[in-house]
C-alpha cells in the first residue's frame, strides 16, 4: 500500500494571522529562514474568500517549504500603505526580508500552485512532489496489470484525503468495472461531488461503464460477422457486430464497423453509430491512436 502522507509534517504555525504589531516578526524576520507568502485581504472582499482557501491549500501541500501570513488590510492600514496595496486580494512573497514575487486578484488553482512553487524555488527549496497524483498513477498501473482490488483500495485511500480528486474518483469507478461490479461502479459515479461531476475523468468513467453494460448483452462475434458478410446492408447486424467486437477488446475493429454504418446511413437509428463512436472515444485517452484515427475518419465523412 502506498503511503500517502509521506514527507515531513507541516509546522503548526504554517499559516497565521498577522497584525501591524507582529508583521516584522511574522513576515520580515521569519522570511530570513523560509519564504513567507502574505495574503492581504478584507472580510468584505468577495474574491478574497475564494483565493484565501486555495492559497492555504497550496501552502499546506508544500509541507513546510513555505509559510503563509494573512493580513486584514482594514486592521493594518499602515502596513498596507507602506507596501502600496491599492486593491485586494494582493499577495506578496518575502524572502530574506524582501518581496520576491506577487500578484493581484484571484487566480485559478493551477496558477496558485505554480506561484507557490516559484516562491519555494526562490528560497532555494524544492517543491514536494504531488503525492496524491503519484498515488493515482501507481493505482492506474495496478489496474492495468489486473490488480483491481489493490487499485480500488488505493483510489479509496486517495479519496479519503481529497474527496474531490477527479482522477481517483474515476479510477475507483474503473476498478469496480474491472471487478464486474457494475452496480457499485454506477453508485460511486452517481455519488460524485458536484464540483467534479463533469470532469474529463468522470466522463470517461461514465463512458466505460456504458460500454461494460453493453458488453454484458453483446452477441457472438463469429455469428454476427457471418450475418454482415451475408448481408452487408444489414446495419443492425453491423452495429451489433461493433458492440460484440468492443466487448471482445477489439476496439479498433469496432470503430471501423461503426464508421461503415455511418458511411452507409448517418441517420440510421437516430444517429446510433455516431453516438456509439463518441462513447468509445470518451472512454479512451484523448491521444489514443484509435481515437485520433477514428475522429479523423469521422470528420472526413461529416464534412465530405
Amino acid at each position: 500500500m502506498i503511503e500517502l502522507n509521506a514527507g515531513p509534517a507541516a509546522p503548526a504555525d504554517l499559516i497565521k494571522d498577522a497584525t501591524e504589531g507582529t508583521f516584522m516578526a511574522d513576515v520580515v524576520e521569519a522570511s530570513n529562514e523560509i519564504p513567507v507568502i502574505v495574503d492581504f485581504w478584507a472580510p468584505w472582499c468577495g474574491p478574497c474568500k475564494t483565493l484565501g482557501p486555495m492559497l492555504e491549500k497550496a501552502v499546506t501541500a508544500a509541507k513546510g517549504a513555505v509559510r503563509m501570513v494573512k493580513v486584514n488590510v482594514d486592521e493594518a492600514q499602515t502596513i498596507a500603505g507602506q507596501l502600496q496595496i491599492q486593491s485586494i486580494p494582493t499577495v506578496y512573497a518575502f524572502y530574506k526580508g524582501q518581496p520576491v514575487d506577487g500578484f493581484q486578484g484571484a487566480l485559478p488553482e493551477s496558477e496558485i500552485k505554480a506561484f507557490v512553487d516559484r516562491v519555494i524555488a526562490a528560497g532555494g527549496g524544492e517543491a514536494p512532489g504531488d503525492t496524491l497524483n503519484d498515488a493515482v498513477e501507481a493505482a492506474d498501473e495496478m489496474l492495468s496489470s489486473g490488480a483491481a482490488v489493490d487499485a480500488a483500495q488505493t483510489f479509496a485511500a486517495i479519496l479519503a484525503e481529497d474527496p474531490n480528486h477527479a482522477g481517483a474518483y474515476g479510477g475507483l469507478v474503473r476498478s469496480h468495472i474491472a471487478l464486474e461490479d457494475l452496480e457499485q461502479a454506477e453508485a460511486i459515479l452517481n455519488g460524485a461531488p458536484a464540483e467534479i461531476s463533469e470532469s474529463a475523468e468522470l466522463e470517461a468513467a461514465h463512458a466505460q461503464l456504458e460500454l461494460a453494460r453493453q458488453a454484458a448483452d453483446a452477441g457472438p462475434v463469429a455469428e454476427l460477422t457471418a450475418s454482415v458478410q451475408a448481408n452487408p446492408d444489414d446495419l443492425q447486424a453491423r452495429f451489433d457486430l461493433a458492440l460484440a467486437l468492443q466487448a471482445n477488446g477489439q476496439t479498433d475493429d469496432a470503430v471501423e464497423q461503426l464508421l461503415e454504418v455511418f458511411r452507409r446511413d448517418r441517420e440510421w437509428n437516430e444517429g446510433a453509430a455516431k453516438t456509439q463512436l463518441f462513447t468509445i472515444f470518451d472512454a479512451l485517452k484523448p491521444n489514443d491512436p484509435v481515437v485520433l484515427n477514428g475522429r479523423r475518419k469521422l470528420s472526413s465523412m461529416i464534412f465530405a
